[in-house]
């Protein structure tokens, strides 16, 4: 992707938003609060985590294939997709097949993030800035995730690339507090709705 001006281009590129019910978004400010982070398990062509962060006015976004994990000696690989709006942390439901992530969303965990990105002389650095940077670290207060955890590219060219190159590695850090570790993502629940993947499909399938 572009720079951060170019927004949502690529989300809207790839969505009808006649057929999905997946939030459109429109930039709009994000608020005065804490930033936000949101954690959906996203069963689609293949069943995944998509680990999401705000960042000024967007959710920088990366699949995470075997979802977050509260042991630090875990690395879960993270791959970058394209900004979502904000919005999209309270979306659940079931995107219709033959659209770009057809198949049934649960939000697995949300909630607010700390930045602890520093600069060698300990004085912070802007989130944003750590993530153009490839490495940013992150306290999470989720209902689920809690503690410490770092981002950190370790492949890919440019810092908002999302192309076939980009990788990078979502670990918690030994200094956070203990969460949950990742869940069977077949039984895990909602923490909006207490909703299985399941259940959701039935329900929502056929709106």
């Amino acid at each position: 992707m572009g720079g951060e001006s170019d927004g949502l281009r690529d989300y809207h590129g790839r969505r009808d938003f006649g057929r999905t019910g997946e939030p459109a978004g429109d930039g709009a400010p994000g608020g005065d609060g804490p930033p936000r982070f949101v954690v959906q398990i996203h069963d689609a062509s293949t069943l995944h985590f998509d680990f999401r962060l705000q960042v000024a006015n967007v959710l920088r976004s990366w699949s995470v294939p075997k979802g977050p994990s509260a042991d630090p000696s875990d690395k879960r690989l993270a791959v970058p997709t394209e900004d979502h709006p904000l919005e999209y942390e309270e979306f659940e439901g079931v995107i219709p097949a033959g659209e770009y992530g057809g198949g049934t969303v649960i939000v697995w965990d949300h909630g607010t993030y700390e930045p602890l990105s520093h600069d060698r002389r300990g004085r912070p650095v802007d989130f944003a800035e750590s993530l153009a940077h490839g490495h940013a670290r992150f306290r999470l207060h989720g209902a689920k995730l809690r503690g410490e955890y770092a981002l950190t590219r370790f492949r890919g060219g440019p810092e908002r690339g999302a192309g076939e190159d980009a990788a990078w590695l979502l670990v918690k850090t030994a200094g956070g507090g203990r969460g949950h570790g990742t869940p069977d993502p077949r039984r895990a629940r909602s923490a909006r709705t207490g909703r299985t993947l399941a259940r959701v499909a039935a329900e929502d399938g056929g709106a």
